[in-house]
């Protein structure tokens, strides 16, 4: 199978499974891909004002320290949605606290904690394209170790096939997942950008102490997929390095080249300065998406040598998972001959699996073939464990963890693919499935759809 340019800038060389993919575009609207959170306790945030089932981390009607609330948003980014609300409220945005970052090409659903906030306060807050919906009172902010996943609902339009082909050719593809053990746990597009794929670049800068690359990379690396007046606009402050111009003439959309701008256009050398202006999530980001290329590239070359994703060999670590299927990140140990043959009945029992490295200043490398792999590549990358200390920016260090190699599909449905209207060309599917945090609705798709562009194709 051809893999796309696009994929393997990011790290994705190969597909886990060798069936024919069925095309097709996703995210024609925004209600063609729904995504709904679901916390620890089954409890799933509804995209349609109905409450999903049960009384969400408890929350009752006595007041408390925190107030849990739905958010549901379209075509909102998550950071821009939280300014948005605070601002209603009248309230610094750290004030709300959320447990996932969602996509901005969608209609997403998602649990958040506020601050010292009443209900009635909440009720008020009228935003366009924005909903937050009052669950009650709890007793702690929310956060990641209270989200199991999420639970999508994606509709795949423009499909060329007859419905046989297409049914068969997903069939197929689950087929080779399930014998795989799961679905590789590649870090998707969205991590990176998909118009313009830079936010890796961006991290590798900031991870070998660049800060001058990693904010020209950021605001004047173009792309041929954004908006042409986006692009000018980047061409020129490439061409200038002038950046009192380029605040003038950046168009208002780019709202976070904006901030940096402005502080840039008063302090020309202050890179890392133009980039605190920046919310703190983001900036987390940049390294973080680097720290994910590279985990996307060992997890890609461990297909390719065809070592096991479902198994593990001498060497390699292995990750306990909880009663939810979760992985225990703390309960990891190295893999060696004398404990191989029972970590692979663990993790055929499901008790156990597979960890590759997500690259920090405290995790090691992997043993045996795999760390092989993971030397290889680090070389090639011409970067050590130690730079993730980033010392320009030192509060964006990265320590490292483990990522499990495949992450399991859950609750599946595919609905009856049908004829579009009669202006449309081809064929729709829905697929419906849940993936446990982490893991990106886009990479399992990738596998069914096998696009050539995934930029026309609505990644």
């Amino acid at each position: 199978m051809i893999v796309s340019r696009l994929d393997k800038s990011l790290g994705m060389e190969i597909y886990a499974t060798q069936s024919k993919g069925i095309g097709g575009v996703i995210r024609s609207e925004v209600e063609d891909f729904v995504v709904e959170e679901v916390l620890v306790d089954g409890t799933r945030a509804s995209a349609t004002g109905v409450a999903s089932q049960g009384k969400a981390l408890g929350a009752s009607s006595i007041k408390n320290h925190y107030l849990l609330c739905v958010l549901t948003k379209r075509g909102w980014d998550t950071f821009s949605a939280i300014k948005a609300v605070a601002d209603q409220l009248g309230v610094d945005d750290s004030r709300i606290q959320i447990a996932g970052i969602k996509d901005a090409n969608a209609l997403t659903s998602q649990f958040a904690t506020v601050e010292d906030v009443s209900c009635d306060e909440i009720s008020r807050v009228n935003v366009k394209d924005l909903e937050i919906r009052p669950l009650g009172y709890v007793r702690c902010k929310l956060s990641s170790y209270y989200l199991w996943g999420n639970h999508f609902r994606i509709m795949i339009r423009g499909l060329k096939h007859s419905t046989r082909v297409v049914e068969e050719r997903i069939a197929e593809t689950i087929k080779h997942l399930r014998v795989l053990g799961g679905v590789p746990n590649f870090f998707g597009h969205q991590r990176f950008g998909t118009t313009r794929p830079i936010t890796h670049l961006v991290g590798k800068a900031f991870v070998k102490g660049d800060l001058k690359k990693a904010a020209m990379l950021f605001l004047a690396r173009p792309s041929k997929d954004e908006h042409p007046e986006s692009r000018e606009a980047r061409l020129q402050l490439l061409h200038t390095h002038d950046f009192k111009e380029a605040f003038r003439t950046f168009p208002r959309q780019l709202r976070y080249e904006r901030t940096m701008l402005k502080h840039l256009a008063e302090n020309p050398e202050d890179f890392g300065g133009a980039f605190e202006r920046l919310p703190a999530k983001l900036q987390r980001l940049f390294p973080q998406a680097y720290q994910s290329y590279l985990f996307n590239r060992f997890l890609s070359e461990r297909i390719v040598r065809g070592l096991p994703l479902g198994g593990a060999c001498v060497g390699d670590f292995v990750v306990g998972l909880d009663r939810c299927g979760l992985p225990l990140l703390v309960m990891n140990k190295v893999v060696d001959g004398n404990s191989l043959v029972d970590v692979n009945r663990a993790i055929r029992e499901g008790k156990m699996c597979l960890g590759i490295p997500l690259l920090g200043f405290r995790q090691q490398i992997s043993g045996g073939i795999q760390g092989e792999i993971e030397q290889q590549i680090l070389k090639q990358e011409d970067v050590a464990q130690e730079d993730f200390r980033i010392e320009v920016m030192p509060r964006l260090a990265l320590g490292g963890a483990l990522r499990t190699a495949l992450t399991v599909l859950q609750d599946l449905v595919l609905n009856q693919s049908s004829n579009e209207p009669a202006e449309s060309s081809g064929r729709s599917a829905e697929i419906a499935f849940s993936l446990r945090r982490g893991s990106y609705a886009t990479v399992f798709l990738r596998e069914i759809m096998k696009p050539n562009n995934q930029v026309e194709a609505g990644y």
